[in-house]
């Protein structure tokens, strides 16, 4: 028994022990808490109340500011604009006059806001009235003018806008968070002031950090804002992350909601809509927030990619099953559709995604920049169709020859200005978003030689394509023989040129190996040769011979279509089976078909000259004399019995044996 009492007793100064020593640890956390807290919280928000006694909050700092503004009327009319005129633009000559100008707008802006919502809930209206409509632009204005007072230089301009509201909400809430300094501890006259601060001898810092924070006003050194004091770039980057920081301590300024997180987690334009009713009547899960959007908005948004998706699918499977035109210009005005549907599906998402379902953050600025990068390459793909469309239109215009050189030239012309202003609008595109297209430009120069050296044969067909222009060595409808092939030309592109063989074929040279072959372009003659031998037989006389000549030369010389020089008609040759007469002449003629015509008509002329002066054509012939020659005195061998031949003539010859076989 006293051992298990001593025991308890041991186990009980153990417990003691054990709670003082927690005890003891709580205490000494507490006590580092108290500490060290104010440096484990952000080092731009860093402010401890109390620190300074003449440290005011937001709200009072505003009431001061409009006080002071009660007793000077120019300075009262000039907030007032401030306030009421959309295009006055915030005072931004000094820190003291940024800073006033961006609480004078805010506490402007949220007034009117806060009324027009609070009035749309309380009449039930599915819809806004004309009224509420105006003031809530009049908002989005005071929003934007309160954005002037930030350096946005680093925002793709896609994004600006909207970035540039979450940031002077972000913004305001910090401020509403913390203590500022007196107005007459921030350098630099009011804002609104008539006076200067040279005029006033006030020298001003190039920049001025907010005491205790690290929000910094610096005076721009270059650019549209030149000598303007903004809040910096790096200031307005850093902001959303002070603002997580600083979103969990309790609003000290007008003790009133967290306007930044309505605006974030609410569907519409500012103000929610009525149906938004539907979602907070819903499960309370809707509410959950992940990735910085609500899961209702993350729902919608899911919603909202596979509709768009389906929509787009369901078009080209229809466009697929469509009777293609049998109208060059039909089918080209109907590739416009795609890029049209595509631009318009891309613009109704962002709307759903920005005005509707109200996505903001991070998730708002890669929205943004994709469906930004979709638009503007879709538009560079549209207005590449646009002109092709113009083209094709432009050459159905009966007055244009679709075979001429002007043709074939406005063809390369209208692809080449497609390509080139297809390739301006994508670029646009690009800054749009964000890319610096100049340094892009500026690295291709590095990368030059190997895009030219790749480029090459690209480059020499279409600098080829137009020496063939320039020079005029074949145009569309040409017939013209180069090498061992002929053939007429029906197309002169950019890289190569098309050619409609004598037998159909359809032959493709480039334009670099075209302008190196020995090139004859026969519907290039002014004139075509007419020359051809008239074959006379050789029975007719000299009278009939000139009357023949004559007869001739009048026939050309009497035709409008030969020339005068050089003409004639000339005896020339006695042949093997004719007498020859040479006819020159030159036949003006554009075409080859014309002056087929024409040279069928003149020798239909020579014929009948020629048989008219009874004459006629000679023809190849021959003559065969048949004669009986004298043969000599045939000769006989008689054998005799001895074996020796002995000759005798006589006018028969006898038969004799064989002494072989009379043996």
């Amino acid at each position: 028994m006293g051992s298990d009492k001593l025991h308890r007793e041991r186990k009980n100064r153990s417990r003691t022990t054990l709670g003082r020593c927690v005890m003891l640890g709580v205490a000494c956390l507490f006590t580092f808490l108290a500490t060290f807290q104010p440096a484990l919280i952000t080092p731009a928000l860093a402010q401890q109340p109390g620190v300074d006694d003449e440290e005011v909050p937001t709200s009072e700092l505003v009431h001061e500011i409009i006080d002071d503004a009660q007793n000077n009327d120019g300075l009262k009319s000039r907030y007032q604009r401030l306030v009421s005129n959309p295009i006055s633009p915030p005072d931004t000559r000094s820190p003291r006059a940024t800073l006033e100008s961006f609480l004078v707008i805010m506490q402007s802006a949220t007034k009117l806001w806060l009324g027009v919502r609070d009035e749309f809930f309380a009449n039930d209206n599915f819809f806004m009235t004309p009224e509420e409509k105006k003031e809530l632009v009049l908002v989005q204005s005071l929003l934007e003018k309160a954005a002037q007072t930030l350096d946005l230089s680093d925002v793709p301009a896609a994004s600006r806008q909207r970035f540039s509201i979450e940031t002077v909400l972000q913004l305001q809430e910090i401020f509403d968070r913390i203590y500022l300094p007196p107005l007459d501890d921030i350098p630099g006259l009011p804002a609104g002031s008539s006076a200067s601060a040279q005029e006033r001898n006030i020298t001003l810092p190039d920049r001025w950090i907010i005491p205790g924070t690290s929000l910094t006003i610096e005076r721009q050194q270059d650019g549209p804002y030149s000598g303007q004091y903004l809040f910096t770039a790096a200031t307005v980057n850093k902001i959303p992350d002070d603002y997580d920081e600083l979103q969990s301590l309790p609003i000290i300024a007008d003790k009133g909601e967290d306007l930044y997180e309505y605006y974030i987690y609410t569907p519409g334009n500012l103000v929610a809509p009525q149906w938004y009713d539907y979602v907070l009547n819903g499960p309370d899960w809707l509410q959950n927030t992940f990735g910085g959007q609500a899961v209702w908005q993350w729902l919608a948004l899911t919603v909202s990619v596979i509709i768009l998706i389906t929509v787009i699918a369901l078009y080209g499977r229809w466009n697929s099953r469509r009777a293609v035109p049998l109208d060059p210009a039909a089918r080209q005005t109907r590739r416009l559709l795609p890029p049209i549907l595509i631009i318009l599906m891309a613009n109704l998402f962002h709307y759903l995604c920005e005005e509707q379902i109200n996505i903001t953050g991070d998730l708002l600025l890669i929205l943004t920049t994709m469906v930004s990068a979709i638009i503007w390459m879709t538009a560079a793909w549209l207005t590449y169709q646009v002109l092709q469309t113009i083209y094709m239109w432009t050459i159905r215009n009966p007055t244009v020859n679709n075979a001429s050189l002007d043709a074939s030239l406005v063809r390369t012309g209208f692809r080449v200005v497609s390509f080139l202003v297809a390739v301006i609008v994508l670029g646009y595109g690009a800054t749009r978003i964000g890319i610096p297209i100049y340094g892009v430009v500026a690295g291709l120069g590095v990368g030059g030689l190997a895009i030219a050296l790749a480029a090459q044969p690209t480059l020499e067909n279409f600098i080829s394509g137009l020496i063939l222009y320039a020079d005029r060595i074949v145009r569309v409808g040409d017939f013209f023989q180069f090498s061992d092939t002929a053939g007429t030309v029906e197309e002169i592109g950019i890289r190569s040129t098309r050619i409609r063989a004598l037998d159909r074929t359809l032959i493709i040279v480039s334009n670099a190996d075209l302008v190196k072959y020995k090139i004859t372009n026969y519907s290039q003659r002014d004139v075509f040769l007419f020359r051809h031998k008239v074959a006379l037989r050789y029975e007719t006389d000299t009278d009939t011979l000139q009357n023949v000549r004559d007869a001739i030369r009048e026939i050309l010389e009497a035709h409008e279509s030969v020339l005068e020089t050089p003409l004639r008609v000339r005896l020339v040759e006695y042949a093997d089976s004719s007498i020859l007469l040479d006819v020159y002449a030159n036949v003006s003629a554009t075409d080859i078909n014309v002056f087929l015509e024409i040279q069928e008509e003149l020798l239909m002329s020579i014929r009948d000259a020629v048989h008219e002066n009874g004459s006629s054509f000679a023809f190849p012939s021959s003559t065969i004399y048949l004669a009986r020659d004298d043969l000599p005195e045939l000769k006989t061998v008689e054998y005799v019995d001895d074996g020796n031949a002995q000759e005798k003539s006589g006018d028969t010859p006898e038969a004799k044996a064989d002494p072989d076989d009379l043996a």
